[in-house]
């Protein structure tokens, strides 16, 4: 499966768990309803994956999870804020560098509705 198929599937599924949650709760509540419903549609997807990271040679021990990953392709980034700001962006790009990964999906659950460029964000390494 190529990686726009799994970002397609993996938007639908986002929008399948705001619509049947609606906005406000907790991130862990979307993460396992997301990583239900991304199961459920049959792709493969892993939460709270450790992310290594590396300073001159030296494995840091460091508590960096990706929310989810799909496919081993696909970060998910989660948050349910009131606003999304550019720290939230960095931090996907970050973990999109440090897991050699090239496409990330930051999703903000606590949004009104989910069409607009702000609540579902697209973030290429």
């Amino acid at each position: 499966m190529d990686i726009n198929e799994i970002t397609y599937k993996t938007r639908g599924a986002i929008f399948a768990v705001f619509n049947e949650l609606g906005p406000g709760l907790l991130e862990s509540v979307y993460e396992a309803a997301l990583t239900y419903e991304l199961n459920t549609i049959g792709l493969k997807v892993r939460n709270q994956v450790p992310v290594p990271v590396v300073y001159k040679e030296v494995k840091l021990d460091i508590g960096f999870r990706l929310d989810l990953i799909v496919e081993e392709q696909v970060i998910v980034e989660i948050k349910s804020v009131e606003l999304m700001h550019n720290v939230h962006k960095k931090q996907l790009l970050t973990y999109l560098r440090l897991s050699n990964k090239k496409l990330g999906l930051l999703v903000n659950f606590n949004s009104d509705k989910l069409v607009d460029k702000e609540s579902i964000i697209r973030i290429i390494n």
